[in-house]
């Protein structure tokens, strides 16, 4: 149980460090493409945590 635990605190922190991501991308208009590229490449590590934390959930 606590393992289970630890998963779901993991993926909502994760859940929430996407959300600041998003946030930071929309309310910005002037992002250059290093940025855009930086903050894509972010986006891609936290979904794949995620994704590793559902399977390991599942299992």
């Amino acid at each position: 149980m606590a393992k289970k635990n630890k998963i779901e605190i993991a993926l909502e922190y994760y859940t929430k460090k996407g959300a600041e991501i998003l946030n930071t991308v929309n309310s910005r208009n002037n992002l250059t493409a290093d940025e855009i590229i930086h903050f894509g490449e972010e986006m891609a590590i936290l979904e794949y945590k995620m994704t590793a934390l559902e399977v390991a959930k599942e299992s």
